[in-house]
């Protein structure tokens, strides 16, 4: 469990193992843990940078979220891209083989595990709507 996190009986609208990934400096990753433990939600923080980020994982998450939601093009690590490899970014498989070679490009924090779909970025209203679900 995250230093973030608490224990909570699960609700019926989220399995019980809810996830956020992201990286813990992020201001808007550290508003979204503050969130979900003020809330009294039992979360796991996976930081992508320190415990690595699988195939798998981005590929479940382009199964409800389109890879130009996840590519966060607004970021200095995407800006800082060479053109011609920001030019390559043209598809779900050139966008995952990015994401895992430089997760920073990745927008955060992604959260899982709170309905059946993934969901990006951070703010109040976002995250009353997933969990009132």
């Amino acid at each position: 469990m995250s230093s973030f996190g608490r224990w909570a009986a699960p609700a019926q609208h989220y399995s019980p193992m809810i996830t956020l990934y992201g990286i813990p400096n992020c201001d808007t990753v550290k508003k979204a843990r503050v969130w979900l433990a003020g809330q009294q939600l039992d979360f796991n923080f996976h930081d992508f940078k320190k415990q690595g980020l699988d195939e798998a994982t981005v590929r479940t998450w382009l199964k409800t979220l389109d890879w130009e939601v996840l590519v966060n093009k607004k970021g200095t690590t995407w800006r800082g891209l060479p053109d011609e490899r920001k030019a390559a970014v043209t598809s779900a498989d050139a966008a995952v083989a990015l994401m895992l070679e430089n997760p920073s490009v990745i927008k955060r924090p992604v959260l899982v595990g709170a309905g059946p779909k993934a969901h990006v970025g951070f703010n109040d209203a976002l995250y009353r709507e997933i969990f009132a679900a």
